[in-house]
Parts: structure tokens; C-alpha cells; sequence
């Protein structure tokens, strides 16, 4: 999608909120994914041409509407008893559906047709990454550091597997819940974690982080018992709390112990910790459960308490004992050990590609006095950034350590 529109509309943001809740929703009315996909990005294109400088009072509705249109003059064409078969249903269809934004329940059943056993977890997150969050393959190939061509070739397998194996567009009934929670959960945080730090562009993608948001309320209301499905709630809301403070001024990121804690949406914190007070009731902790406890430990009171941070990060390590919580982890050792026992910890760790290995690691450079080695750090984690406003970050922090640098002709000072 181009940026804007001939008068200057924003289609590329309209494109990124709407595309994943109008092929849910066109999903739900054509009964195949790739139908809607197709069908969708065709409605697009001719909003190109036909919006000028008014919008349609609802985006989303008139794309689903002539998206519908496209699907049935698409059929039209085919000549198969199963095409005519659902042209006669689409026909049958109101000519204006309903409003896209309050369909509550099409992007969670797209969401466990997408994380369905018969697909791998890759082609689970791929497809969903692509289908509810607007994402192009290039980036999220980028995200998960692979070749384009794999992801194209794993979202093309997938939509045909649910096509031809006949994966059906639902949520399943209530004995299937619990075995088909974990992808859910999994790629609900992918995408609210793409909205929280956007693959490329700018930082925040808030149609995402309030999307994923929502159908994690969604489906904790319909796993109330489930303490994971509350858990991951938890952790979104505290989250999200602190989005507002994340960029400053001029666009900047903002790191969480500098950031204004009165931009803080305290509502979202209150009902945050409330959850996090109910898992711990249950003690049943899984990974989102901790993760949640973390970030409450983060929002609560004036500073935040590192000690208490590094004993659940201990705990989250046995649950998860991947590369990126160790990482983590560090941070929160370099707080309560100091940066040369966090240093030794994060060189331990192999996360190829990975841009916040190098830059935690320039960070704790400097704080030992390193600066060559820190200035080199931050040339790899520059490098490896594709977030344009990390990027920015990182080149100031790097600048400003350079500058700092002392001469040779003047010493640095002695304490």
C-alpha cells in the first residue's frame, strides 16, 4: 500500500488498522482464507482510486462491502459447482455488513484457525502475523531473522493445509480449549509485541497493541479458569500502561527508568495488578503469569524493585529457559550485582541477529568503562536494528559515548 492516498490520506495507516479485521470478516463470510485475502487487498487497491479527500464514514465497512463485491464477480467467473455454490450464499448476504471494529468474536476464531495443530508453530505465527496484523512477509521475516521466501512459502502452505484438510473457521467448543490455548496465547503476544516495537517504521503500532489487547480480554472472559489466558491479560494491560510515556517529544524512545510515570494510565495499572493479585491466588505460575508479575513490580510505587524483579526472572528462567529471558535476566542482575556479573551472563548467550544482545552489551561497557569495546557493540546492534526509532536510539547513545570519550592529551578524571 502507498503512504497516501491522491488527497492525502493515510492509507497505508488505514490498511494497517482495518486489513486484519476486514479478512476476518470476509473469512467468516466467504468460508476461505485466501478468497478473503485476495478480495480484500483487491478493495484496497481501488480505495486508491476512488477515496479522495473524504473517507467513507467507516473504512472497514465499505472495504468489506466492495471486498464482498470483488469476491462475487471473482466467482461469477468460475465455472465449479462449489463456486456457484457460494455465490448463491454471498448473494444472499446484506448488501452492507456490519460495522468490522465491534465484531468481537471473527479475529479470535481467525486466530484458532491460524494456531491450529496440523500447522507448525512458524506457519501458525507467520499466518496470523500476516492475516490479523497487516504485516508483509518481508517484515515478518525480519522478526524472526529468516529468509522472505521461507515465510512467503510457510503462510502459502498453511492457507492451503486449512483449505484442503478443511480446518474449520471457529472457536472450538469448550473440551478443545485448554489444548488449543498455548498457540493462541503465543501469537496474541507476537502481535501486541509488533505493535509495542514495530518490526520496521516507527515504533508504535497502537492499532496492534490494542487489538491484541482486546482479544486477550476476549478470550480471558471466555477462559476465566484458564490462569495463563488471565495471566497474559495482565501483562498486556500493564504494558500498554506504560505506552505514553515510551516516546518522548520528538519521537524519541524513551527507556523505562527515565520515563514520566505520570503518563502511566493508572486505570489499566489498577486492573493489571488485580489480575496478577488473582494468579497468585490460584499459584499455578506459568510464563505470562511471571511475565505479568514482573511488569507489576515495574508499575508499582516510585522505582522500581530490582531485587524482587531478579528473584522472578529466576523463576521465569526455570519455566522458560530461553536465550532472551537470560537476557533479560542480565538487566536485572546488572541492577542488583552490578554490570560485570550481568556482562559474563550475556556473554554466555548466542542469539544471532538478535540487535538487543550487542546493545545491552554496549550498555554494560560503558558502565564499566569499556568504551571501545562498547562503541563497537553499538556498530553491531545498529547494524542488526531494523526499527527505525531504535535505530535513532542507538546512534545517540553511541554518539554521545564517543563525544564523552576522553582525549589523549586529557586524562580522565580521578574520583
Amino acid at each position: 500500500m502507498s503512504t497516501n492516498g491522491p488527497g492525502g490520506v493515510d492509507l497505508d495507516g488505514i490498511y494497517r488498522a482495518e486489513y486484519g479485521r476486514c479478512v476476518a470478516t470476509l473469512t467468516r463470510i466467504l468460508g476461505d482464507i485466501g478468497l478473503a485475502e485476495e478480495a480484500v487487498q483487491d478493495a484496497f487497491a481501488i480505495a486508491v482510486h476512488k477515496w479522495d479527500q473524504a473517507l467513507p464514514p467507516n473504512p472497514g465497512a465499505w472495504i468489506v462491502t466492495t471486498a464482498r463485491n470483488r469476491a462475487i464477480d471473482r466467482l461469477r467467473r468460475e465455472s465449479t459447482r462449489q463456486a456457484r455454490h457460494a455465490q448463491a450464499l454471498l448473494l444472499h448476504q446484506p448488501d452492507e455488513p456490519k460495522e468490522v471494529g465491534p465484531v468481537r468474536d471473527d479475529q479470535l476464531r481467525m486466530i484458532f484457525t491460524c494456531c491450529h495443530p496440523a500447522l507448525s508453530p512458524l506457519a501458525q505465527t507467520a499466518l496470523t502475523l500476516r492475516l490479523i496484523g497487516g504485516l508483509e512477509v518481508g517484515e515478518i521475516a525480519r522478526a524472526y531473522v529468516v529468509p522472505e521466501a521461507t515465510i512467503f512459502q510457510r503462510i502459502v502452505r498453511a492457507k492451503k493445509k486449512i483449505r484442503d484438510a478443511g480446518i474449520p473457521y471457529r472457536i472450538p467448543g469448550a473440551a478443545q480449549l485448554p489444548d488449543r490455548l498455548p498457540p493462541v496465547l503465543t501469537v496474541l503476544y507476537l502481535v501486541f509485541n509488533e505493535g509495542y516495537t514495530s518490526t520496521s517504521g516507527e515504533l508504535l503500532r497502537t492499532d496492534l497493541c490494542l487489538e491484541a489487547v482486546r482479544l486477550a480480554r476476549v478470550l480471558a472472559e471466555l477462559m476465566p479458569d484458564e490462569p495463563e489466558a488471565v495471566g497474559l491479560l495482565a501483562l498486556l494491560l500493564l504494558v500498554e500502561a506504560r505506552r505514553p510515556a515510551r516516546v518522548g517529544p520528538s519521537g524519541e524512545l524513551v527507556l523505562l527508568p527515565e520515563q514520566d510515570r505520570s503518563l502511566w494510565n493508572r486505570e489499566l495499572i489498577a486492573e493489571g495488578h488485580e489480575l496478577v493479585r488473582r494468579c497468585l491466588r490460584r499459584n499455578q505460575p506459568g510464563p505470562y503469569q511471571l511475565q505479568a508479575a514482573i511488569n507489576a513490580v515495574h508499575t508499582d510505587g516510585p522505582a522500581t524493585d530490582w531485587t524482587q524483579v531478579l528473584g522472578l526472572y529466576d523463576q521465569l528462567l526455570q519455566h522458560t529457559p530461553t536465550p532472551i529471558v537470560a537476557l533479560n535476566r542480565a538487566v536485572a542482575v546488572a541492577e542488583v550485582h552490578g554490570p560485570a556479573q550481568a556482562l559474563a551472563a550475556v556473554d554466555e548467550l548466542d542469539l544471532p541477529g538478535y540487535h538487543l544482545l550487542p546493545a545491552t552489551r554496549a550498555d554494560l561497557l560503558t558502565r564499566l568503562g569499556r568504551t571501545a569495546e562498547a562503541v563497537t557493540a553499538y556498530d553491531e546492534a545498529i547494524t542488526l536494528a531494523t526499527n527505525d526509532t531504535e535505530r535513532a536510539f542507538l546512534e545517540t547513545r553511541r554518539a554521545r559515548l564517543v563525544q564523552d570519550q576522553p582525549t589523549k592529551s586529557e586524562p580522565p578524571t580521578q574520583d
